[in-house]
């Protein structure tokens, strides 16, 4: 339910890349941001609060209200003052996709304000151009797990079956990553061997992911465009990646630009997988929170605003 003058909006966490999908491979998980707008007829506000009722400042030029300024300035009107609070439950600079729900948010909640005057396709064109890759945009604007192809205003979002029986576990430590220092590492020309191994690799995950054949999910994570520069930029990568197989999962790989790690594993193995993540980074003086997520199949969306409160 939304009011002519206020409304919420959830969008979900997300992780990209999963290996081999560099930049075209998102999924969307049951984390959530959620903002709400208000119109007002004083200046614009900002307030954020983590899940602990923490109050998070927010910079004037913040990522959320630069993508609300975007459409106005797309569709040529004036823009409105809004009080805007987060509640934020993405971890920040942990390559969950953080600021791809502050842009899907402020797109979403300008055109509401604005009467809906873009279309879907226009959202997610302004998105991408916005966050410079798909990967984690798409999936947070339309759930489940999304390979997406394409350039400019031309794209394909091809939605990928998850097979259940597949199980997501995520390690999310207690220091942060930027996408900046993490694309900084990358190298700047690669072989045509290494790109071969990607393709086919990207292809089998596909299947993989599908099926759930184990032993395509464990060849098929592996990765020669990103993971092997990134992983020194996380410690304890190594090591936390042989728990990981030693304690029956399919692999390992990391969320976005790091430095959350996602592994992959049965269902029934979710809680040692999980269980040997936490202890392993316990063991190098990292806390980390370790949860087995599900795949959102919503994307974002305006939800009930009648009782929200930062606290709940």
């Amino acid at each position: 339910m939304t009011k002519h003058n206020s409304m919420v909006i959830r969008v979900p966490a997300t992780t990209a890349n999963m290996g081999p999908g560099f930049d075209c491979l998102g999924m969307a998980l049951s984390l959530y941001n959620e903002f709400e707008f208000k119109l007002s007829s004083e200046a614009t506000t900002f307030k954020a609060f983590g899940v602990d009722g923490k109050i998070i400042n927010l910079p004037k030029d913040n990522l959320l209200y630069q993508s609300f300024v975007k459409v106005y300035e797309h569709i040529g009107e004036e823009i409105p003052q809004v009080q805007i609070t987060v509640k934020v439950g993405v971890p920040m600079a942990r390559g969950l996709g953080s600021s791809a729900t502050a842009i899907v948010g402020g797109l979403l909640g300008a055109n509401y304000f604005a009467k809906n005057p873009l279309s879907s396709q226009e959202l997610t064109n302004l998105a991408i151009a916005l966050e410079g890759h798909p990967d984690n945009v798409i999936p947070a604007f339309m759930g489940n797990c999304i390979l997406s192809v394409g350039s400019g205003d031309n794209w394909h979002f091809v939605p990928i079956p998850v097979n259940p029986d597949i199980a997501f576990v995520l390690a999310i430590p207690d220091f942060e990553l930027s996408t900046e220092e993490a694309r900084g590492v990358l190298p700047k020309n690669l072989t045509y061997s290494d790109s071969v191994f990607n393709i086919a690799h990207l292809g089998l995950l596909l299947r993989a992911l599908q099926t759930g054949k184990a032993q395509w999910l464990a060849e098929a994570l592996k990765d020669k465009l990103h993971q092997p520069y990134r992983r020194a930029l996380i410690k304890g990568y190594d090591e936390l990646e042989q728990a990981v197989l030693s304690h029956k999962g399919y692999g390992m790989v990391i969320s976005g630009a790091g430095p959350t790690l996602l592994a992959l594993c049965p269902q029934n193995e979710a809680d040692n997988v999980a269980q040997a993540m936490e202890k392993t980074w316990q063991g190098m003086g990292v806390k980390a929170k370790v949860r087995s997520l599900l795949i959102d199949t919503k994307g974002a969306g305006i939800i009930d605003n009648e009782q929200w409160t930062v606290n709940n």
